[in-house]
């Protein structure tokens, strides 16, 4: 089903028909880039306190494995550029943030003690946000299966596929 929202890809419209008959832009067209791991301690910064501080390499080192695992898969599927960079660094600390927030979730629980009495661990509300911030990336990235469906794979620059070279 197609998002309301956003124009369809050309490719889509063109798939499923044209029937205003009106013209389709192909889009931008970006150089493609290998792009370069952020220092992660410049977002998540080291702290003079034990318990920040140890949150916060855990988000080093979860934004770090998410970034070496999603970048390989989308130079290659969808051929990001430079100009992706913050994007693609926003999606690895919303990921690294629903873990730290999860991971209080597991420590202290749904329900915590506070001043007013017995009430829902802020944690779960943070999470909930960075998961639909998470989402949006998701489907810009074309990371799910239903994102991949509208994404078209970039022109391969390789002349060496022609065997009468």
């Amino acid at each position: 089903m197609a998002d309301r929202y956003r124009p369809a890809s050309a490719m889509q419209r063109t798939r499923e028909g044209n029937p205003s008959k009106t013209p389709i832009k192909e889009g931008v067209v970006i150089p493609r880039a290998i792009l370069a791991e952020p220092d992660w301690s410049g977002v998540f910064a080291p702290s003079p306190f034990a318990e920040v501080e140890t949150a916060n390499a855990r988000c080093r080192e979860v934004a770090s494995q998410e970034w070496r695992r999603v970048v390989p898969v989308l130079e290659v599927a969808a051929g990001i550029g430079e100009v992706d960079h913050a994007t693609v660094k926003d999606l690895c600390v919303c990921v690294a943030r629903i873990d730290q927030a999860e991971r209080d979730l597991s420590e202290r629980g749904l329900m915590v003690t506070a001043e007013r009495g017995t009430v829902k661990n802020g944690a779960a509300t943070i999470a909930a946000q960075y998961r639909t911030q998470l989402a949006r990336y998701i489907r810009e990235l074309g990371l799910s299966p239903s994102a991949r469906t509208s994404i078209t794979a970039p022109e391969s620059d390789d002349d060496d596929s022609d065997i009468w070279d």
